[in-house]
């Protein structure tokens, strides 16, 4: 077999794998590690700390200090863009003829940079970044924080076109696949990678319901809010939110019903424990962007899963879950759940997530693009 060498730029650094984006890098480094690849690991840090478990996975490993200066929002480029400029990063690109992969816009100021020609270039979209930030923009209520999530957003869809110097796009969804390639010729569909490595659910029955996901982000706790002030607030089963940094108005919301209880900043193995404890995940959603990496880890490891129609609509997961789009609805479902031990079929999770959502067929993908 012939040697494979991929430098990996991304966008922070991917350990410990606690929030989506960097979910979906870890477990891309690893998946292709087990096949082969040696890869180099380019990192821009903003916050978290360097992470010598990457080595273990990695032929080398650099990071780069993200330039978080304020006089960067007034620039032509998108602030996650402009940030995340190097010319360190360049000069280590430069030191071979390896392919790349960018790991989103944010990582993509050198995608049309003239030294890289010559170059395999891959860049994963993670979102359909301006229809992201628009959406965080109708989510804030924060003035300050709206302009900027909608100017960012107008610069992200101007930027958008450097796609057009990529080999390869790599959409995470079956939208986001649609979208893009009716822009970009070279579009291919390469789903979320994630922990799991096959479908193991527990037997027996669960105490609670449970939603996860990063708090810091105003969708995930809009969606919080939104089950405990309209789904949990008048039903007798209780709820766990489970996530970091939770806004005050989302504490204020559980601290008002006795069923609802938050577990903040939990690590990685508490949230797997939570998912496969759980009675029931309940993962709303009102930004249908991307694939939502909390639902595979729900799917693979977790009982019963109830959305709505933005969590599942044109992914192919539809018909593993309880989808309901009525607060009514929603709440008559999770009743009914709440009672009833799992009884699905573990075996159709395994057949219909193996093809397309499991590490291993996105790693041999990503592996023939390589070639």
């Amino acid at each position: 077999m012939p040697e494979r060498n991929l430098h990996v730029i991304a966008f922070d650094v991917p350990f410990p794998a606690n929030y989506g984006g960097v979910v979906d890098i870890f477990y891309k480094i690893k998946a292709l590690h087990g096949l082969g690849v040696k890869i180099k690991l380019h990192c821009f840090v903003y916050g978290r700390d360097e992470a010598d478990e990457l080595k273990e996975y990695c032929e080398e490993v650099h990071y780069y200090d993200r330039k978080v200066s304020k006089r960067f929002l007034f620039n032509s480029l998108p602030y996650i863009t402009k940030t995340r400029r190097s010319d360190r990063l360049m000069t280590n690109l430069l030191k071979d003829n390896d392919p790349i992969l960018f790991e989103g816009l944010h990582c993509c100021a050198y995608l049309d940079d003239s030294r890289l020609w010559r170059r395999k270039k891959l860049v994963r979209m993670h979102n359909i970044e301006h229809d992201y930030y628009n959406s965080l923009a109708e989510n804030e209520l924060n003035i300050f924080r709206k302009y900027y999530f909608f100017n960012e957003a107008n610069k992200l869809k101007k930027f958008e076109s450097v796609l057009e110097s990529a080999t390869d796009i790599l959409a995470i969804s079956n939208a986001d696949y649609d979208y893009l390639s009716g822009i970009f010729p070279n579009v291919q569909k390469v789903s979320a990678f994630h922990p799991n490595d096959k479908v193991e659910i527990k037997t027996g029955k669960g105490d609670f319901a449970l939603y996860h996901g990063n708090l810091s982000v105003n969708e995930n706790d809009g969606a919080a809010q939104y089950l405990v002030n309209n789904i949990f607030n008048d039903i007798d089963v209780p709820l766990i939110i489970a996530g970091n940094k939770p806004s005050d108005q989302l504490r204020a919301a559980v601290a008002k019903h006795e069923n609802c209880s938050l577990v903040d900043n939990a690590d990685t193995e508490k949230i797997h424990s939570l998912i496969e404890n759980a009675q029931i995940n309940v993962l709303p959603t009102f930004q249908a962007t991307g694939i939502k990496l909390k639902l595979l880890m729900a799917l693979y490891t977790g009982r019963h899963c109830v959305v709505n129609t933005p969590m599942v609509a044109n992914t192919g997961l539809e018909t593993l879950c309880a989808v309901c789009d009525g607060d009514e609805s929603m709440k008559t479902e999770i009743k009914d759940l709440f009672n009833q031990p799992f009884a699905g079929s573990s075996l159709e999770r395994e057949t219909i997530l193996s093809n397309g959502f499991s590490n291993e067929y996105n790693a041999i993908r990503l592996l023939h693009l390589l070639d």
